[in-house]
């Protein structure tokens, strides 16, 4: 009999256990927020551009330091720059002189 919680597993919160992730990698949110902000560029760019950030944000790791990734980088770049351009646009089409009030 295998014993219920005696010797099967001694420490269950090891890093063996619990250190694994079930969500995507760093280089998979990397090229995620990439495609988001090249797509914002053109469509949604309000939306797409801090969706690009977040995911680069995420996949930067959370902090500055060490080492990282190029596409984090781009994505956290260019979803900052798609976001601005947008708020930007917005802001020039809410003017009186456009017709929409």
């Amino acid at each position: 009999m295998a014993g219920f919680a005696r010797g099967t597993r001694r420490y269950p919160r090891s890093r063996g256990r619990t250190g694994s992730r079930t969500g995507p990698d760093r280089a998979t949110l990397g090229i995620i927020g990439v495609i988001c902000a090249i797509a914002g560029f053109f469509v949604l760019g309000i939306i797409l551009g801090p969706v690009a950030i977040v995911c680069g944000w995420l996949g930067l790791g959370r902090r500055w330091t060490g080492s990282r990734p190029v596409t984090a980088l781009v994505a956290l770049v260019l979803g900052a720059i798609d976001t601005l351009l947008a708020v930007i646009w917005l802001a020039g089409a809410a003017t009186p002189g456009n017709g929409l009030l």
